[in-house]
């Protein structure tokens, strides 16, 4: 076996349909790959829509093996369980909302094929316009944080730029190939992340064991941003982003770094409110929903106990 492609779905109907279509049309010819999809205790009638494509001529047949949970769980555990479950190798990490474009796959191994080191490569991620998203950066630190708020993230901390493959600190994890023997020799992803932050501790960790991140600009992937559109969970998902992102801090630099980082956030958001209130298409209040919570990341209820409400409910259903 070749590739296994590792899709995580939680509701994502409206998508999941389009990312394993998109599985079957670029997949390289002659390529040896199973399809593992792990879906999250969804309610929407995901599920049918996945098992439909398990049989006939347009679907994946035998390729595609469904994994149902009964609870529902957090992106890093789903994400370890889909490389553990894989009988590849090599393993395409990607979000339901996303869909690979003709030549992405090949330009991915290709780049991990050519560089013993690499252990991890992230496509170019673009918005559902086929505009160019960022989609990686530098390891978040002191310098990061001060850069942002001296705003200069995009020049000095967003790494996803040029034409060529470069090696970066982290990845987004939409559609990012991973060396399962590598990710197994350091436990996988941490699960005390749920959502957010999960791939950059990942691809720290796989750093500090001698590998390297790749960033490769042929790899496309048009990225729908499932969970950025969803304004019912914003505010869970601002309150898990800031929480994700202080725990690395936490975790990989001192207490005084995290501290400092928290004030430095919140600054870049204030300042990115104040700018909202006069730039047209910017929203003050949610920069200062941003803000507000980088000052206290572990302040109200975020996606990890909208699960855990979810599972309370369905309990023994």
């Amino acid at each position: 076996m070749d590739l296994t492609y590792c899709v995580v779905n939680t509701n994502g109907r409206r998508y999941v349909g389009a990312c394993l279509d998109a599985i079957r049309v670029t997949a390289p010819e002659g390529l040896e790959y199973e399809v593992l999809v792990l879906d999250n205790a969804s309610t929407d009638g995901s599920v049918e829509v996945i098992k439909r494509w398990n049989g006939g001529s347009e679907g994946l047949g035998e390729r595609l093996r469904l994994i149902e949970l009964g609870e529902r769980t957090g992106k890093a555990e789903n994400d370890s369980l889909l490389m553990r479950e894989s009988q590849a190798d090599l393993c395409l990490l990607l979000n339901e909302d996303a869909e690979l474009r003709p030549g992405a796959v090949d330009a991915l191994l290709g780049a991990l094929r050519s560089d013993d080191r690499a252990v991890a490569a992230g496509a170019k991620l673009l918005d559902t316009d086929g505009v160019e998203q960022p989609s990686a950066w530098r390891l978040p630190g002191l310098a990061t944080s001060l850069a942002s708020a001296l705003l200069l993230h995009h020049a000095l901390v967003t790494q996803s730029r040029g034409a060529r493959i470069r090696e970066v600190g982290w990845v987004q994890s939409a559609a990012m190939l991973v060396r399962r023997e590598a990710a197994a020799a350091i436990g996988f992803l941490d699960p005390a992340f749920f959502v957010y932050s999960d791939e950059t501790d990942l691809c720290k960790r796989l750093h500090d064991a001698g590998g390297r991140i790749l960033w490769v600009p042929a790899a496309e992937a048009v990225h729908h941003e499932q969970l950025a559109t969803d304004r019912d969970a914003r505010e869970r998902r601002v309150v898990e982003f800031h929480r994700g992102r202080d725990r690395y801090l936490r975790k990989h630099h001192s207490a005084a770094v995290a501290w400092i980082a928290r004030l430095l956030s919140a600054w870049t958001y204030g300042l990115r409110a104040l700018a909202g209130t006069v730039l047209p298409g910017h929203d003050p209040g949610t920069y200062m929903l941003h803000a507000r919570q980088a000052l206290a990341p572990d302040r109200g209820e975020g996606l990890r106990e909208a699960a855990e409400a979810f599972n309370r409910r369905h309990e023994g259903r």
